[in-house]
């Protein structure tokens, strides 16, 4: 790793502690719901016959690590 790489890297980790406990919480939060969304909406187009029900717990399922 080149020395801009580190020296982001620890930029960031500096600018998450930085934040509060609700707000490094909001970003896992909105990083789960981006997850979520593009696991379902990659299902359905390889699964376009598969209700909404089936792919929410095809999603559900993945993101509890049943993916493996």
């Amino acid at each position: 790793m080149d020395d801009f790489d580190c020296n982001a890297d620890e930029r960031l980790d500096e600018a998450i502690r930085a934040k509060t406990a609700a707000e490094r919480l909001a970003i896992v939060d909105g990083m789960w719901r981006s997850a979520r969304r593009m696991i379902w909406h990659h299902l359905q187009a390889l699964h376009p016959e598969w209700s909404d029900a089936r792919l929410d717990a095809e999603v559900a399922r993945r993101l509890a690590g049943g993916a493996r």
